[in-house]
């Protein structure tokens, strides 16, 4: 189905979208972008094929379809494992994500940093039952004023949090993956508050392993906005378990439903992170998804995306598929 934008400008920019958004999200879409760009929806390409490809985790199929593509744009953030496993064996079709929604996650982190530190979740499960034990036996609080942070993964995420983590008179370190090991072992070592926000790729699935966790001061908290991978799954329960390390605030996990109808009986690990009290679980919803304010934001930057292309202007956030993000 096409979009009823005039098309008479010329050059054409032929897009197609994937997933269909929902009409409210469709009709924006429309409206954002510029006149020359022609829009086509669906798990169909329609001829002619498209020079743009909208889309997540498409196939081979797709691509064979689109002899003319040399652009995919993600509609999110971060490659999907498979998709860039496809897009090196075409090396001429140009990837590009958005990061609509980084303001969105780094809340998220910033408040499973609060919640793990004041131990929001235990007192008020206490408090409901008509305990007040929490309140005379300290329970783990941490102070945030005076600490240092580091954030693992400098980019749109990070950097909010570093804002956040200075207004609450925190000292901050920002580093990427591709860190010296020696410079990031010695800064996890004066760190009370880690952040994750790397994304998975070959060199940071388990960055942080049971040494790397080990180095932590006592009583140091992790938060993971990133990707679950990033941290070695059984050394963080085992770390959490023992009291090595402090606590956590999770967002991102190693296991997630397959389908709708496992939505409301899935765990979100092969460990039981949801019995220790040091923890605050999250649905892996940092980026606010399904959100009106999000989608709205999500059909933005599709747009800014779209209409650089069809000027001949530098798209944003192209994607290094050697490294992975």
């Amino acid at each position: 189905m096409t979009s009823s934008h005039d098309a008479s400008v010329a050059p054409i920019l032929r897009v197609h979208v994937l997933r269909e958004p929902e009409p409210e999200s469709r009709a924006l879409l429309e409206s954002l972008v510029d006149p020359n760009v022609v829009l086509t929806y669906g798990d169909e390409l329609l001829p002619p094929g498209p020079q743009l490809l909208v889309a997540g985790r498409p196939d081979q199929r797709y691509l064979d379809a689109a002899p003319e593509l040399h652009t995919l744009v993600i509609p999110w953030a971060g490659l999907p494992v498979t998709t860039g496993e496809l897009m090196r064996r075409h090396p001429d079709i140009a990837v590009h994500n958005i990061h609509h929604n980084a303001g969105s996650a780094a809340e998220l982190a910033f408040a499973l940093a609060l919640a793990a530190a004041k131990r929001l979740i235990p007192g008020d499960r206490a408090l409901r039952t008509g305990d007040w034990t929490p309140r005379y036996t300290g329970g783990g609080i941490v102070r945030l004023d005076g600490g240092r942070a580091l954030i693992l993964g400098y980019g749109a995420i990070g950097r909010r949090l570093a804002a956040y983590c200075r207004a609450f008179g925190m000292d901050v370190t920002g580093v990427g993956s591709d860190s010296a090991p020696e410079a990031v072992d010695a800064m996890l070592a004066e760190s009370d508050v880690v952040f994750v926000a790397l994304p998975l790729t070959a060199a940071t699935k388990g960055f942080l392993n049971a040494r790397r966790l080990a180095l932590l001061p006592a009583g140091a908290i992790l938060v993971n906005v990133g990707r679950g991978a990033v941290v070695d799954e059984e050394a963080l329960y085992r770390a959490l378990e023992g009291g090595t390390l402090g606590a956590a605030g999770l967002d991102v996990w190693y296991n997630y439903p397959l389908d709708e109808a496992s939505r409301a009986s899935t765990f979100p690990s092969r460990f039981d992170f949801g019995a220790l009290d040091n923890v605050v679980l999250s649905p892996h919803r940092g980026g606010a998804p399904g959100t009106a304010r999000t989608e709205r934001e999500r059909m933005e930057a599709v747009a800014a995306s779209i209409n650089a292309a069809a000027r001949g202007d530098e798209i944003p956030h192209r994607v290094d598929l050697e490294a992975g993000y």
